[in-house]
């Protein structure tokens, strides 16, 4: 028996492996038919690779929080309703490459609301990538230095999602502002974004007044079509001490 749990091993299916000890151990392969057998295998191995791929997924994102949609705190008042938020998590903004705006104040949760969107999406076979803005320019000028950002913005564009955290946190010179506009124009009605801000929409064009024509072409293909999500309330971070 221990053979048969080692070929699967050797063949790449530890889920077959693993649910084959089981059945051994308690003794529930007698009484299966080869077909009951076979598809109780498959379903492990199925389980056990999609399992896989999610780790995988959510390790590549290097998200901010590892937080999921059941442990959000939904309260209406906070402009964070149950409803609206489970509809996302059918991620049907993604197969529609819509934006989700996430605004509020510091500590309101828009990071952690973000972030649970973002590990749902992976839960569900999305690719995607996290960035803090400051980051996010930061990974862009050292790939231009080392002659590698047209794959890097290849990749941004093929990601399911983009989630970019802090934006607003200071306005963007003119290089910045044509970088950012490449990664929204590439994605723009085809892969979704969620942007995490401070800063009411309404104060966006000032972050981008260098090249206002820049900033009327990023707010127009970010703003108009998204879903959006402005929390209120006092911080929910815990004090320190």
């Amino acid at each position: 028996m221990n053979e048969i749990a080692n070929e699967f091993k050797s063949l790449r299916m530890p889920g077959m492996a693993q649910c084959w000890t089981s059945l051994i151990e308690t003794r529930k392969t007698e009484g299966l038919s080869l077909y009951e057998g076979l598809q109780i295998l498959l379903q492990a191995e199925k389980n056990q690779r999609k399992a896989n791929r999610n780790a995988r997924l959510i390790l590549a994102a290097r998200f901010r929080y590892q937080v999921t949609i059941e442990e959000l705190n939904f309260d209406a008042a906070r402009g964070l309703e149950r409803g609206k938020t489970m509809q996302m998590a059918s991620c049907q903004y993604i197969r529609q490459g819509v934006p989700i705006i996430i605004t509020g104040a510091t500590g309101a949760g828009k990071s952690w609301l973000g972030s649970a969107l973002g590990y749902h999406a992976c839960l569900m076979g999305y690719k995607l990538a996290y960035f803090n803005i400051q980051k996010l320019f930061e990974t862009i000028s050292l790939h231009r230095v080392e002659a590698t950002l047209a794959k890097f913005f290849d990749k941004m564009a093929n990601m399911d999602l983009l989630v970019i955290d802090d934006f607003g946190v200071k306005i963007m010179d003119g290089q910045q502002l044509l970088d950012f506009m490449e990664l929204v124009g590439d994605r723009h009605g085809r892969k979704a974004t969620i942007i995490m801000s401070q800063l009411a929409v309404s104060d966006w064009y000032d972050l981008m007044l260098s090249n206002t024509t820049v900033a009327d072409a990023i707010l127009d293909r970010i703003v108009h079509t998204a879903h959006r999500f402005e929390l209120k309330g006092d911080t929910m971070r815990k004090p320190i001490g």
